[in-house]
């Protein structure tokens, strides 16, 4: 088993949704890395080591630079309220170890209920750098479908050009 990192970037600001819950972008990008064979965590940002913190030490504080808002930390993964914020996304996806048995582990007989060892099997070492592949490709159509719901569109020039306009409204300042 192992964890893989994915980077999400140039997605802008407001992409998902803070009022529907089952469109927030980070429960949909979850929904389908968890659907991978292995899975068995997804974290966002600081993920778990977030509960160790105070509220303070895990929100992104907001600064202005020429005339734009950045942040200096990415403690949210780029997702907060269930919207990008136009920073990096950045998830971690924990893969189980693959149940490759050299030696039988002790299990039971199904059809007669009695103990046996169950038979040694070989198969794939490790899942993890292939489950890597496999959580881009999942997350790169996840994403597009958000850009079409985001952009109202399906065609290539409407799609740009409310990518582009999220883009000049996401950090600008009035």
């Amino acid at each position: 088993g192992g964890t893989v990192t994915v980077l999400i970037s140039g997605l802008p600001a407001g992409v998902g949704s803070y009022v529907q819950y089952d469109r927030k972008l980070d429960a949909v990008l979850a929904m389908h890395l968890m659907s991978i064979q292995a899975v068995k965590s997804v974290s966002f940002g600081l993920g778990q080591a977030a509960a160790a913190r105070l509220g303070s030490g895990v929100h992104d504080e907001m600064f202005i630079k020429d005339g734009k808002v950045v942040r200096k930390t990415n403690r949210a993964g780029g997702i907060e309220g269930g919207m990008s914020n136009g920073e990096p996304i950045v998830l971690r996806v924990t893969f189980k170890p693959i149940p490759t048995l050299v030696k039988g582990l002790k299990t039971v007989d199904v059809r007669t209920g009695e103990a046996t060892t169950a038979a040694a099997e070989r198969s794939d070492v490790c899942a993890v750098p292939a489950g890597g592949v496999v959580a881009e490709s999942a997350l790169a159509f996840v994403l597009a479908n958000e850009l079409l719901r985001v952009s109202g569109g399906d065609a290539l020039p409407q799609i740009q050009a409310a990518v582009e306009a999220l883009r000049q409204r996401g950090n600008v300042l009035p």
